[in-house]
């Protein structure tokens, strides 16, 4: 990071997580002149506490106070939901240097497709099965074991197969957990020119999360999965960010509730115009909140703002990207 002074760059953007990353960041900025932007994907933090991962009170407290501290010296600091830019002011940001920066999808690249789907073909699922995806990486805070525990609950509906396709530190331990299912079959990661296709093999996409971790994280797989045209069922809290987002695309359970889960699934199975109007409804929302274009056109305006620079500066036919020094990642 160090050798990356060199060429003085404007802007040094670190990615969180992780958050330990953040003196190197700084220095870096530092040393340069340039200005440091933190970007939030999840509250790493928070989130490892939730999930227990730490119990030590005195921890919690230690690092939160380190968090606070780090958090203080970015110039902006920005997230992917409202909820979490919300949530900045109470780690101590100045809400003055706070900016929404949601994660964003191609929508010409991710769109419904209306011809069949090869992948139903090599896997050997009827047309007319009902495909619950999970895709994803498979770690602690997805609560994959709800999926699995919901397709025990549907082993009477052979029409209903979950297919659960990713990567990831659990994958093992829930293979192990399905092995006896015989309505879940496990893909492995899929290339990217194969993204479009495999989202759209789902009729209905799964959205598990723990307990607590709805507004502490804003799932990126969620924007293909509305591209996609089809409809979400997710564990989330009513008023949640997530809750808010699915509303009228999807359905939302309890977190941890499996019946309610399995409930959601039959019934979005057994409607298949519910599944047309939600699908609907994700793919326009997509378009016109998520859509890559406009997301990346106000990026570009705020990194122009932090660095004291505005769009007349830009040659005419140059993007700023394109006519200044990219940030360090």
């Amino acid at each position: 990071m160090l050798m990356q002074t060199g060429w003085r760059p404007d802007v040094v953007l670190l990615i969180e997580p992780t958050i330990f990353c953040c003196p190197q960041t700084l220095c870096v900025a530092w040393l340069s002149g340039a200005a440091a932007w933190l970007h939030v994907q999840d509250f790493e933090v928070d989130v490892a506490f939730e999930l227990r991962d730490f119990s030590s009170s005195a921890l919690k407290q230690s690092i939160q106070m380190l968090e606070r501290f780090l958090m203080r010296k970015f110039n902006r600091v920005s997230a992917i939901s409202d909820r979490m830019v919300e949530r900045l002011p109470s780690k101590g940001v100045d809400p003055l240097l706070t900016v929404l920066f949601p994660n964003w999808v191609d929508v010409s690249e991710i769109y419904p497709m209306r011809v069949a789907n090869r992948l139903r073909l090599e896997l050997g699922i009827s047309e007319q099965a009902i495909v619950a995806l999970y895709s994803g990486n498979m770690g602690l805070k997805q609560g994959l074991n709800l999926l699995v525990e919901a397709s025990r609950q549907l082993v009477s509906r052979p029409e209903i197969v979950f297919v659960l396709c990713g990567d990831g530190p659990n994958r093992d331990t829930i293979m192990k957990i399905a092995e006896e299912s015989a309505n879940v079959m496990f893909l492995p990661l899929q290339p990217e020119g194969r993204l479009n296709e495999l989202l759209n093999m789902a009729d209905i996409h799964l959205l598990p999360q723990v307990v607590g971790a709805a507004d502490l994280v804003m799932p990126s797989k969620l924007t293909g999965m509305l591209a996609s045209g089809k409809p979400v069922v997710a564990t989330a809290h009513s008023g949640t960010q997530l809750a808010n987002v699915l509303a009228g695309r999807g359905l939302c359970t309890r977190p941890g509730d499996v019946t309610a889960f399995a409930t959601a699934v039959a019934r979005l199975a057994d409607d298949p115009e519910l599944r047309l109007r939600m699908g609907g409804e994700a793919r326009k929302y997509a378009i016109v909140h998520l859509n890559r274009d406009e997301i990346l056109t106000r990026f570009e305006s705020s990194l122009m703002e932090v660095c004291g620079r505005s769009a007349k500066d830009t040659p005419v036919g140059l993007s700023a990207t394109q006519n200044g020094k990219l940030p360090v990642t």
